[in-house]
């Protein structure tokens, strides 16, 4: 994610800013722009509720336009701005979230407002991306939604099923969190990881199915028609404890069937993009010995397009790792990308790759 500057000061300001913090100008999102802007907000009105004018060193194009805030601006910390063409009284992020906790939940809305902070963070590394985003108000039948549930109360499951993207708002506590993922024996467990995973379920009927890659996609993942029930019931039963699974997925996980295998490596892809992403937006750079390790580790094939990619988040993640152990704290990314996880890797990023401009549409659904 990169930084922002705040249009009236110059302060840095971030992803999530409202406010800036060096001189109190109200800060918006603008989804169209991908931009962090400044308001002012005319003179006796609400800030949050109130029809609200750029700044004008940064909207100077466009004097006079007005935005609104989204109306979920305080109880999922929202600063998403709409526009004067925008219908309703959510942002086109909120507006994707078709299930909520009911007021009276006080615990699950602070878990849901984390959620919609990392669901936001999502939908912009997909507009960086060019994956369509097609929500449910604007086809009823192959769009995405989002559903924010609190197992306290009744049971819920995290998955996806035919669109439809359902999180357990535990995830969003840490000691829940942390418990869960020793029990998986997973490297890292975090909310906007669920996210990035499901959606790429979601995209998966999109990428391969409807641009003829099923294919392909067998020769690197397996044969996505074997039961799915059986093969999570085989996963859960067996709990095999072993590594065997790292020289050829990238989690324990992905071994249970295809199409996890796929979401699972679709989700790693968008993470290493959004660190690559980040440390170039801040001015991070890696030189030797880091250079020469990343390409003793890995030297890309020919014809790999991922290669370039996966070589510099290794020159990274070996620096990142070495910083995080001076300090005393464990690996920060604690993976093993061997070569058939690349080649699934270089899979993904040519589906991706080829499918920006691709309408969204659907012919089957892959569940979690």
């Amino acid at each position: 994610m990169q930084p922002f500057n705040c249009a009236v000061c110059g302060q840095i300001v971030f992803f999530d800013n409202s406010t800036c913090l060096r001189c109190s100008s109200p800060l918006g999102y603008l989804r169209s722009e991908r931009a962090l802007v400044a308001l002012e907000t005319p003179e006796g009105e609400d800030d949050a509720t109130a029809m609200i004018t750029a700044a004008a060193m940064e909207r100077a194009d466009r004097p006079g336009r007005t935005y609104r805030r989204c109306a979920n601006q305080i109880i999922a910390r929202c600063n998403w701005l709409l526009t004067e063409d925008d219908e309703g009284e959510l942002c086109a992020s909120c507006r994707l979230t078709a299930v909520r906790p009911n007021d009276d939940e006080v615990d699950a809305l602070e878990a849901f407002a984390d959620a919609e902070q990392a669901k936001r963070r999502l939908l912009h590394q997909l507009d960086i991306i060019g994956l369509p985003v097609v929500g449910r108000d604007e086809d009823e039948e192959r769009g995405v939604a989002f559903e924010f549930l609190s197992s306290r109360n009744q049971q819920v499951m995290t998955g996806h099923d035919g669109g439809v993207i359902t999180l357990d708002l535990s995830e969003s506590d840490d000691a829940h969190r942390e418990f869960v993922r020793q029990q998986m024996g997973e490297a890292y467990r975090t909310v906007l990881g669920h996210l990035r995973h499901e959606i790429g379920h979601y995209y998966w009927p999109r990428l391969v199915v409807d641009a003829d890659r099923v294919e392909g996609f067998r020769e690197l993942f397996g044969d996505e028609t074997i039961s799915y029930q059986d093969a999570l019931d085989q996963h859960y039963a067996d709990g095999d404890a072993s590594t065997s699974w790292v020289d050829s997925y990238v989690s324990e996980y992905a071994t249970m069937h295809p199409w996890e295998d796929w979401a699972e490596t679709f989700a790693h892809y968008l993470h290493i993009r959004a660190g690559l992403h980040t440390a170039k937006a801040y001015g991070i750079t890696i030189g030797e010995p880091a250079v020469t390790a990343a390409r003793e580790t890995y030297t890309p094939d020919v014809g790999v397009d991922v290669g370039p990619t996966v070589q510099a988040w290794l020159g990274l993640t070996l620096g990142l790792n070495a910083m995080s152990r001076s300090i005393g704290e464990g690996d920060l990314y604690p993976f093993v990308l061997s070569t058939d996880v690349i080649a699934k890797l270089d899979f993904v990023h040519r589906c991706v790759t080829a499918g920006t401009e691709a309408p969204a549409t659907d012919r089957s659904a892959a569940r979690s």
